[in-house]
């Protein structure tokens, strides 16, 4: 997994993974939530990408957007 920038210092987010469809991400205290094509569905995922590549804003998009709607919980 990469690790999470964390411009802010504040996020929940410690490390990510992608792949062609989805999006893995890690939080504080170790649970990891699948996102991808299913659910939430393309054009989240598509946004996640970018907050988590520029290292800011992904915690306040799944937080506002995507909550619960994960694929999977590994």
């Amino acid at each position: 997994m990469i690790p999470y920038a964390d411009a802010s210092g504040k996020s929940g987010i410690v490390a990510y993974q992608t792949t062609r469809t989805s999006i893995i991400i890690r939080f504080v205290g170790g649970a990891r939530y699948e996102y991808n094509d299913q659910k939430p569905g393309p054009a989240a995922v598509s946004r996640m990408k970018a907050f988590a590549e520029q290292g800011r804003g992904l915690a306040a998009y799944v937080s506002r957007f995507v909550r619960d709607n994960y694929f999977r919980k590994l």
